[in-house]
């Protein structure tokens, strides 16, 4: 128990010390800004570059010369009492600036953060967790090769074709199976996914949409069987956001006539889109992949945290080339608060999809940099 709690408290004093924020990851104007002239990789972690194809199931797995990484999974579940819920688990990977050559195991050569969440509208209610520790010493890790994250019993593993997730607080716990039912969506170029002007600003990006959902939560001392649908996305970068920019805003619709949808913006200083893309997946036909100038977001209508008096824009109109869709929260209150392990809040929220008035499919919106810029660098 000591080593655990100790390796914990190392961790997040290497995340306040160093100025780690590793906030859940996630349109710019038709003309490009030019890159900055600053702009420079640290060669200290791995670069992203264009022209790396992905290769699976390596790339399921871990990146560790990289600066940070994230395993998200977002979704939608019925209970046996027909309740919609929506949950978030999540698993980042930050690899700390420190000196390499301490040849102490207790230095934090790579620092794991885990995130969980449940949406219960009927109770109007969000169950949230948040875990962090150091890799190492059996208690966490993040391993190359293919999905195999963990800390202590926070898990995402994939096993053959199934994912299998865990994550656990006093009050709530989550025990899901997902199984994914068509090849990753691989976006921007082949995986490779501009976040800025500079082409340094990127990261290796792909989608799991349409994962069938089956397994149990723990709520409020009941055990329920749930199923249902849900997303999984895999990113992992050196330079996620340049300097001048503070946020995102994010969407993964899986659709009901069985595709799928990606879309972002990048947030510069002045609130104004800096850049943006996406991906669009539609039946029988190739992935189109979106440019900065063909996706825009269009805020709708506004909620203010009761907590945290941060104002988020929680229902959306978001066009993806010819298609316009409007996005309804599950509930206003999907704020996360995870400070203590990330030093950041967010808004990760279940929404619904219309099109033309009509629902045409359900999945998560991620808005970040709303309380203060968010520094990934």
């Amino acid at each position: 128990m000591r080593r655990r709690a100790a390796c914990r408290a190392g961790a997040a004093l290497a995340i306040v010390a160093l100025g780690i924020a590793a906030s859940s990851m996630r349109a710019m104007p038709a003309t490009p800004p030019a890159a900055s002239a600053s702009y420079a990789p640290d060669s200290r972690f791995a670069a992203v570059e264009p022209g790396r194809p992905l290769t699976f199931p390596g790339d399921f797995g871990s990146h560790p010369h990289y600066r940070i990484e994230w395993w998200y999974v977002t979704g939608w579940l019925r209970s046996g009492a027909a309740d919609r819920l929506g949950f978030q688990i999540t698993f980042f990977r930050t690899r700390p600036d420190i000196w390499r050559g301490n040849p102490s195991a207790f230095s934090p050569r790579q620092v794991l953060i885990g995130h969980c969440a449940l949406a219960d509208p009927h109770r109007g209610r969000l169950w949230r967790a948040e875990t962090i520790a150091r890799a190492g010493f059996g208690l966490a890790e993040a391993l190359p090769g293919d999905t195999a994250v963990w800390i202590d019993h926070w898990r995402l593993r994939r096993e053959g074709d199934t994912y299998r997730a865990r994550c656990e607080d006093r009050q709530f716990a989550l025990e899901l199976a997902l199984r994914p039912q068509e090849p990753p969506m691989l976006n921007g170029e082949d995986g490779y996914s501009r976040k800025g002007p500079a082409i340094g600003a990127a990261s290796e990006y792909y989608s799991l949409p349409h994962l069938a959902v089956r397994g149990r939560i723990v709520r409020a001392g009941r055990t329920e069987s749930v199923h249902g649908e849900a997303w999984l996305d895999h990113e992992w970068s050196s330079a996620y956001l340049d300097a001048s920019s503070i946020g995102w805003d994010w969407v993964g619709i899986n659709l009901d006539d069985g595709g799928a949808l990606m879309a972002f913006r990048i947030r510069g200083r002045n609130g104004t889109t800096r850049w943006a893309g996406g991906t669009l997946r539609a039946p029988g036909a190739p992935d189109r992949s979106f440019a900065p100038g063909e996706v825009a977001f269009e805020p709708l209508r506004s909620w203010r945290s009761p907590r945290t008096a941060v104002l988020y824009p929680v229902e959306w109109r978001v066009r993806a080339g010819s298609r316009t869709f409007l996005l309804r929260p599950l509930m206003d209150d999907q704020e996360n608060d995870v400070r203590a392990t990330s030093g950041t809040i967010y808004w990760e929220g279940a929404v619904r999809a219309y099109e033309h008035g009509r629902p045409v499919g359900r999945g998560y919106l991620e808005l970040t940099g709303y309380d203060r810029a968010l520094h990934l660098r």
